[in-house]
């Protein structure tokens, strides 16, 4: 099993995605969550609980609780997602090549996926109590073209990147790989599927570049409109291709939505974990 590594000014700038307006979502901090009722705040909070039902008995639950932290620690995990005077949260800047890419010191995550997988929208709910901060959300396929940087004070960078597949840029790889190979203060890339498709052959793009360079990534699975009978199928499915195809990935896949806001809560604690801001009880590393 893979061992979490755990690593001790809103600038406008053009574009041609639409500038959305945003709002704090009514979900954006787990406080509101806390006061639902319990069925659907362990599906926010443990998307997979949901599913636990349906499992046939010959499949271990635990396999998908892996990376289970507490309420506590979810909570405490907000802290480096929250913007104060003494910690900006902001977009930073945008590279095309690795000479281009900003000399920073913090642990940084990079976001890879297929285009129009929902990278961006993801990236804003991750953000979503600094509504701030420029993110560009666009329904056309293909339009992020570089290496967006995202800066989280002094915690660490978040790096949106080019998607691959649909008018993918013909320098994808000699874009990506680069940074992927030479960025050492990168600690984690998590690769995005889609829910409703599942892993394409073009997501293999990703998977063998992070395997061959021997970087640490983390499977996370769009599940926006994703029916239930689909995505338990779709969960098997790449908990058999990580543990028998990949040495790199994190054995449990997260399922996220940034619509209805399941996941998110998660996957900032697996973010606050591995650049070093959150200590978890030692089950969890």
């Amino acid at each position: 099993m893979l061992r979490i590594k755990a690593l001790p000014l809103l600038q406008t700038h053009i574009s041609c995605y639409p500038l959305v307006a945003q709002r704090v979502h009514q979900l954006a901090s787990i406080k509101h969550v806390c006061v639902l009722a319990e069925r659907r705040r362990q599906g926010l909070l443990y998307p997979f609980s949901s599913l636990e039902e349906h499992l046939s008995s010959q499949v271990s639950q635990e396999e998908f609780k892996i990376f289970h932290p507490s309420l506590e620690e979810l909570c405490q995990a907000e802290t480096p997602f929250t913007p104060s005077s003494k910690h900006s949260i902001d977009y930073s800047t945008s590279a095309v090549r690795i000479d281009h890419v900003p000399l920073l010191k913090q642990p940084e995550v990079c976001f890879m996926g297929r285009s129009n997988v929902g990278k961006s929208s993801l990236i804003r709910a991750l953000f979503s109590l600094a509504p701030d901060v420029d993110v560009r959300v666009s329904k056309t396929p293909g339009h992020t073209k570089k290496l967006n940087f995202f800066t989280v004070g002094k915690a660490f960078t978040l790096v949106d990147m080019p998607g691959y597949g649909h008018n993918v840029p013909r320098d994808f790889v000699e874009m990506v790989k680069p940074y992927l190979q030479e960025r050492h203060n990168l600690v984690s890339t998590f690769l995005l599927v889609d829910g409703g498709a599942g892993l394409q052959k073009v997501d293999l793009v990703a998977v063998e570049m992070c395997e061959e360079l021997n970087l640490p990534y983390l499977g996370i699975t769009k599940i926006d409109r994703t029916r239930q009978g689909v995505l338990l199928a779709l969960a098997l499915q790449l908990r058999d291709f990580i543990k028998n195809q990949t040495s790199m990935c994190f054995p449990q896949p997260i399922l996220v939505s940034s619509v209805q806001f399941s996941g998110i809560y998660l996957l900032k604690c697996f973010i606050a974990h591995v650049t070093g801001n959150l200590q978890l009880n030692a089950k969890q590393s």
